[in-house]
């Protein structure tokens, strides 16, 4: 599993970051990427990864705020071309977001080569498969926004082949069944319990991605014991508390407070303010930081960031 941000700023483009967006590649059992956000200009940096547009498959939006959410018609209309053909693509986002695609699609004459649902949020699970689930809910910003936290489900463990010999079994199709079925029944008719032959489960990643939010308490249910969060912090300083909060976001402060109490594994820090032109003046002022939470990064943009599942 890899995060890959392909825009780290906030409000704008600046030089050295474009909008909001960042990419979960599944690297393992499935093969395609998720996408977070998709602000103005993402599909031109997704040219400079190795991400292949016909390979995304699910689209999250967090909130209808033009610097998440203006890259989506372009990015929608180029995967026609870019061998997106007939590969479905589910998009999820707040109410509104189905009709400001289908006027932007309309108006603009653009019809899309491959069949494409949009998912209109509300609170709880929004999707689930054999591999993963996505759980959302209200973040606090100017208008609704949503966090979302993906959770890998734990995958089963080794089958313990010498102890399946030791019952008197040859490796063949009945080894499969150990894998399929709680009990498996023998020729001789003994039924075994699968469990007893199978190593300890591989435990899932999970991941929490916030939209634009002030402090407030479901960051931190999103975020509870993940591996990786993903977090605003349009304010590097502790002073702009009173301005982060009056706009909706949060200070770099407040997203280690969020990761502390939430107990995750790894802090990354995004949707950064344009101001910030040098990032020594932003890595300068999280040192304070760091003696409460050391493992903080800042996102750049076309940084990746690879996630090992847990033992």
């Amino acid at each position: 599993m890899k995060l890959t941000f392909l825009g780290t700023g906030a409000g704008l483009p600046a030089k050295q970051r474009n909008v909001t967006a960042t990419a979960l590649q599944w690297t393992e059992d499935q093969s395609e990427t998720w996408l977070f956000d998709c602000g103005e200009g993402t599909q031109r940096q997704i040219l400079h990864t190795s991400i292949r547009p016909g390979r995304i498959t699910k689209i999250f939006i967090s909130h209808l705020h033009g610097d998440h959410i203006y890259g989506l018609p372009g990015l929608l209309s180029s995967r026609s071309f870019l061998h997106g053909e007939n590969v479905p693509l589910d998009i999820y986002g707040p109410k509104g977001l189905k009709e400001y695609l289908e006027v932007s699609l309309n108006m603009s004459g653009t019809s899309l080569s491959y069949p494409w649902t949009v998912h209109e949020l509300e609170e709880g699970r929004v999707f689930e498969d054999k591999y993963s689930y996505v759980d959302v809910l209200k973040l606090e910003h100017t208008i609704l926004s949503y966090g979302f936290r993906v959770v890998e489900k734990d995958k089963q463990g080794a089958l313990l082949v010498e102890k399946l010999q030791s019952e008197g079994l040859t490796p063949g199709p009945l080894f499969q069944q150990f894998k399929e079925r709680e009990e498996v029944k023998l020729e001789d008719g003994r039924l075994l319990r699968s469990k007893d032959f199978l190593g300890s489960p591989k435990k899932g990643r999970v991941v929490a991605v916030l939209g634009d939010t002030r402090l407030c308490e479901n960051s931190i249910e999103l975020a509870k014991n993940a591996d990786v969060l993903v977090h605003e912090a349009t304010y590097a300083e502790e002073d702009k508390a009173d301005q982060a909060w009056q706009y909706g976001h949060s200070t770099a402060h407040q997203a280690v407070h969020v990761a502390n109490k939430a107990g995750v594994r790894q802090l990354i820090l995004t949707h950064l303010s344009s101001r910030y032109q040098d990032d020594r003046e932003l890595t300068e002022s999280l040192i304070p930081l760091q003696n409460n939470f050391s493992a903080i990064e800042i996102a750049q943009d076309f940084m990746s960031f690879s996630i090992e599942r847990g033992e």
